[in-house]
């Protein structure tokens, strides 16, 4: 399947309609869910001036899209998995009295033949109400949430988002935004990807891309490959060939000034694994620089493991050790596209986007300041 783009240079999605809301009270609380192919996440929050408070938060592996790329559906099985986990995400958002909330499903519900009759029996069971979304508001949600991670030297900066089901990226070009103004420049595409002509500089998104290959659904695609490096290898440059129509700059990615950062599980488990963490800790990893041979290493030292110790490799964890590898495999094609000597960890993504987008949109963020 082609990589879903804009039909041409210049082409943005449009704005996303956003249901009137009434003025938040101070202190109330958001929820935010992000149902992937493979993990159901949700964040409980309040607003904390220019950012958010966690109240409460919710993750499970459902492996919704379980037997996707064979049958083109959603099976039994894996819609009951599903509920299951929403059915706890419905209890917490009940105990919280949360009035405001956005549940969203990417893209295991974008391509499964069966999606409008598995949302409509999600509301049945749960009452939730799940909206299926496209993967331009998916990169946008993704962006706004990194917001705080560009660094005032950048002017053009890549934002990776490696899901189960597929992986966006966008580029934008904030190089005429003076640097004290960079994230809030950012948090503006909130409102969409075109932005207005104004008065103050914006952030420019020069080109965006949505490649339907994630962890799970590239590793579906490499099954029946017996050799753990031939596989891990096939992967990568398979996902490679996906960015061929993808080159915002013809000449190469500029060396000065440009950032990339990656947000994904694969990407805090490298950043973990090269910290030599024996307990995850968000702290040390969101906003993490690792350098491309500190993540070659990484993936080297998973490769010398092979399937049964990564099984068993606790810094793995046994909900990732099968998606790793071909997690690894983009991460890898994507420092070959763009030869840069770094990158920028991200321990966040559609969750926060969304609680962003809804808090930005209620007016119940302070201007956020300088990084």
């Amino acid at each position: 399947m082609a990589p879903k783009r804009p039909r041409s240079a210049g082409a943005f999605p449009k704005t996303v309609e956003r249901p009137a809301t009434q003025p938040a009270e101070k202190g109330e609380l958001y929820a935010a869910l992000d149902l992937g192919t493979n993990s159901c996440r949700m964040l409980i929050a309040r607003p904390k001036g220019n950012q958010f408070q966690v109240v409460d938060s919710f993750s499970k592996a459902v492996q919704l899209g379980q037997g996707l790329e064979a049958s083109g559906r959603l099976s039994r099985s894996s819609m009951a998995r599903t509920v299951q986990a929403l059915q706890i995400c419905r209890r917490k958002i009940e105990h919280h009295g949360v009035k405001r909330m956005r549940l969203v499903a990417t893209e295991a519900c974008r391509r499964a033949g069966n999606a409008r009759d598995f949302i409509r029996f999600v509301r049945r069971e749960t009452g939730l109400p799940l909206d299926i979304i496209a993967p331009e508001e998916e990169a946008r949600l993704a962006v706004i949430s990194c917001a705080s991670l560009v660094s005032p030297r950048t002017e053009q900066l890549l934002v990776v988002d490696i899901g189960g089901g597929s992986t966006e990226l966008v580029w934008i070009d904030i190089s005429k935004v003076p640097p004290a103004d960079r994230a809030r420049a950012i948090m503006r595409l909130s409102g969409g990807f075109h932005q207005p002509e104004g008065a103050e500089p914006s952030a420019r998104v020069v080109d965006w891309i949505s490649v339907p290959l994630g962890v799970a659904t590239l590793k579906d695609q490499f099954a029946d490959v017996e050799d753990d490096a031939a596989r891990f290898a096939l992967m990568s440059w398979f996902f490679e060939e996906k960015l061929a129509d993808f080159s915002p700059y013809s000449a190469g990615s500029p060396q000065e000034g440009f950032q990339i950062i990656g947000t994904s599980g694969t990407v805090t488990t490298v950043a973990a694994c090269h910290l030599g963490l024996k307990r995850y800790d968000r702290t040390r990893v969101d906003g993490l620089t690792m350098t491309s041979g500190q993540i070659d290493a990484v993936i080297r030292s998973f490769l010398q493991l092979g399937p049964e110790g990564r099984r068993s490799d606790p810094r793995i964890g046994r909900d990732r050790h099968t998606l790793i590898m071909s997690g690894a495999a983009i991460l890898q094609a994507l420092m070959r596209v763009w030869p840069t000597d770094k990158m920028s960890v991200a321990d966040r993504g559609l969750r926060e986007g969304l609680l962003y987008a809804q808090m930005v949109a209620d007016g119940v963020l302070e201007e956020m300041g300088p990084i």
